[in-house]
């Protein structure tokens, strides 16, 4: 033996030893019970992780947080709330059983044992697998529509089920109102018992492909969850999706893929990527095996959805080979093999985009850019490696705001409508195009230190008036640049309060605050995984594995510190209330910060030393004032208040009834007084009405869809008449 084998040999004796001794030196886990023979355990790695998360939230969160005793009670109700927030599954004696945990995870926590965690979801997944199979059962029963019994759909406010015998009536319940529901609805009563099958058989395989991962990620969370609302851990794959998000790119193909019927089919060829470059991928085609290179194909057929992707998904400028039935042809034809080079991939269909609209006001017509900004993006990554032309959210709007101005628009609105935010930084450089220099935003940590983030690039990019349109679901960075523009009067604020989040997190790798010793022992672990296949360290349907973007040990979002607009109110817990004030469809209740019972409390610190663009409290009076005229004759405004009457009761429903024509009488009123306010709200457009399809009445020409389609978007048509109402006043 050569000295090189000998030293390879030595290196894996002291890494088994390694593990050997650091598995003696755990703690005996708390609980061994076990549930079922398919049990899911926790694995080193997941220990580790653990231990580290309870370092990082005790000393950098800044909420100063204590992991005791009270907090492991809310982890309890959180993560029973995050499994089974429907009470449709779990037993009261199950909960019972629970009880006598509830002030022990969080020394669990700190030593790592994660086995009452794995041991509730075990139980979790037994019950949810048996009310399955009981479901199954139930499909192939001859119902009768005729009594005035009620189905209780929503049971979160609920006791849990008293006994087995409670649950079944409920279940029985269920699938006696799907039944009836895929009736109504015009399913052929031939196929509701197939198409009910393949729906729970579906639900059986997604269970069976559940992994450590999965529960490591639902029982993290609800560990961050109850320290604050947006504290999050991501485990690996999580995170190089949550990054890749907020990059707005990717390295891989180019495709989107989706399961049916345990098989991962192509449903979009993202334009640009290599797919759409090579023109060999089709929508619909189905891959069946994935090559690395010239490497060996690997069966993929029944494997989730994301370990595919992961084989899929690779470095910029490796070979992936796919193994395909093309779209249309029976699974039994013969495969075709596709070869493909990853390579970056650019979201534009989640990037900013522009549309030019045309308002008349007072006589005159005027050009309207909206610019449609999803999220605040950028590719990190990408700048630290010095790309020049990196993806970014500024870059984006600067370019399409040169392109407006070229096409002369009169005024520019910026819809940050469900734009939950991203990079703060973006939001910093976005609303440096609008005003010419100085703060934008305050940031408070926890030792009380003030930082203030400036625009310091002298000019705009757009100097004309200016509209920003926010919903209760605009959030964080859309609230800094919100709250920013209404602070410097740059420009008019349309819409609804906005969601109130106003913490900053910081992602960071776990692989930073591992300490040397733990890590060590990972990589012991890993070496023996990689050779004997440890239970527990592969999913149930192929092996995850991480890419070079990948954090290896997952990523925690920490929440770190508090924004503050540059008046000194904080946007936490109260969000940004607009100029033009819109009623909303969702409650602060219950959407929101405000919902939250754990969110920061809205406090005020010192304002920054800014100078307003313009004073705008009195063009904002007037606004509101011509707003409120427009508003007393307006249908759409009408129809508005009567849908938020309309939900508010809806939502107050929790069981709907199971006589079929009752059901009926109520479905077919709604969908009538739907159609009359369609035809209502087409007809003042001046368009063709819409019929009811297949209505024997009228004739073929007429049914169905129109063929005028209607773009209606009453906030924002009237966010237009707002902005003509403005430059009017300017």
């Amino acid at each position: 033996m050569d000295f090189k084998s000998i030293k390879e040999m030595l290196k894996k004796i002291s890494l088994a030893f390694l593990l050997v001794a650091a598995l003696a030196c755990q703690a005996d886990p708390r609980i061994t019970a076990v549930v079922s023979p398919n049990d899911l355990k926790p694995d080193i790695q997941q220990s580790v992780e653990a231990k580290s998360v309870v370092e990082l939230l005790e000393n950098f969160h800044y909420k100063r947080v204590a992991v005791d005793d009270a907090l492991s009670s809310l982890i309890l109700d959180d993560y029973l709330k995050a499994l089974d927030g429907g009470k449709n599954y779990f037993l009261r004696s199950d909960i019972a059983d629970f009880e006598k945990y509830r002030t022990t995870l969080d020394d669990d926590l700190r030593t790592g044992d994660l086995s009452v965690a794995f041991y509730i979801f075990n139980v979790y997944q037994k019950r949810f697998n048996d009310r399955i199979g009981f479901a199954l059962k139930q499909i192939d029963n001859k119902f009768s529509f005729a009594s005035n019994e009620t189905y209780v759909y929503d049971r979160e406010n609920m006791p849990w089920f008293t006994n087995q015998g409670e649950s079944d009536a409920q279940w029985a319940k269920k699938i006696k109102y799907e039944t009836l529901n895929l009736k109504i609805t015009g399913t052929d009563e031939s196929k509701i018992g197939e198409t009910l099958k393949k729906r729970y058989e579906n639900q059986v395989s997604q269970s069976t492909k559940f992994n450590n991962q999965d529960v490591f990620q639902i029982f993290m969370n609800s560990f961050t969850g109850s320290v604050e609302t947006h504290t999050s851990y991501f485990v690996p794959t999580k995170a190089q999706e949550f990054n890749e998000d907020l990059a707005r790119t990717f390295e891989g193909i180019g495709a989107r893929l989706q399961l049916e019927n345990e098989v991962v089919k192509i449903a979009e060829i993202i334009p640009g990527g290599p797919a759409f470059k090579a023109k060999t991928l089709e929508v619909g085609d189905r891959i069946i095996a994935v090559a690395q290179g010239n490497g060996e194909f690997v069966d993929v057929v029944g494997w989730r959805l994301d370990v595919t992707v992961t084989k899929i998904k690779g470095p910029k400028g490796t070979t992936v080979r796919l193994k395909i039935i093309p779209a249309g042809q029976e699974m039994a034809s013969t495969p075709k093999i596709v070869t493909l080079v990853r390579d970056k991939v650019v979201l534009e269909d989640q990037s900013a985009k522009k549309i030019t609209k045309s308002v008349t006001s007072g006589g005159k017509t005027y050009k309207v850019g909206i610019i449609q900004l999803p999220a605040f993006y950028a590719d990190f990554r990408a700048m630290q490696a010095g790309d020049r032309n990196y993806k970014s959210t500024t870059r984006d709007v600067r370019i399409l705001l040169d392109s407006l101005k070229k096409e002369n628009v009169d005024a520019v609105i910026l819809d940050l409508r469900s734009n939950g935010g991203g990079s703060l930084p973006e939001a910093i450089s976005l609303t440096g195009l609008f005003i010419n220099k100085g703060p934008v935003v305050q940031v408070r940590d926890r030792r009380n230190k003030i930082e203030v983030d400036e625009d310091e690039n002298a000019g705009v990019a757009w100097s004309g008036p200016l509209g920003v349109m926010v919903d209760r679901f605009s959030a964080s960075a859309s609230e800094i640049f919100a709250g920013a523009i209404q602070d410097y009067g740059r420009g008019i604020i349309i819409g609804n309060q906005t969601y109130g989040k106003g913490t900053v997190q910081q992602g960071i790798d776990m692989k930073r605050v591992i300490g040397p010793a733990d890590m060590l022992m990972l990589k012991a672990a890993q070496t023996a995984s990689s050779k004997t296949n440890i239970e527990g360290t592969k999913t149930r349907g192929g092996a995850i594995t991480s890419s070079g973007n990948t954090p290896e040990f997952g990523q925690i979002n920490l929440t770190m510190a508090k924004f503050y607009r540059v008046n000194g109110s904080s946007t936490q817990h109260r969000g940004v209330m607009p100029d033009i004030e819109f009623p909303t469809i969702f409650p602060i209740d219950k959407y929101g910060e405000s919902s939250e019972p754990r969110a920061l409390p809205w406090d005020t610190i010192a304002p920054s030393n800014f100078i307003p663009v313009t004073n705008l409290v009195a063009s904002r009076t007037k606004l509101l004032n011509l707003h409120n005229e427009r508003m007393k004759t307006s249908l759409e405004f009408k129809n508005l208040k009567e849908d938020i009457m309309e939900y508010a009761k809806r939502d107050a429903e929790t069981s709907i009834t199971l006589n079929e024509a009752q059901l009926k009488k109520e479905r077919d009123e709604q969908e009538a007084k739907s159609l009359a306010r369609d035809n209502q709200r087409r007809v003042a457009k001046g368009l063709a009405p819409i019929y009811k399809k297949k209505d024997p009445k009228v004739k073929d020409d007429f049914a169905g869809e129109p063929k005028v389609k209607e773009d209606n978007d009453f906030i924002r048509d009237e966010s237009l008449q707002i902005m003509a109402d403005f430059i009017n006043l300017k």
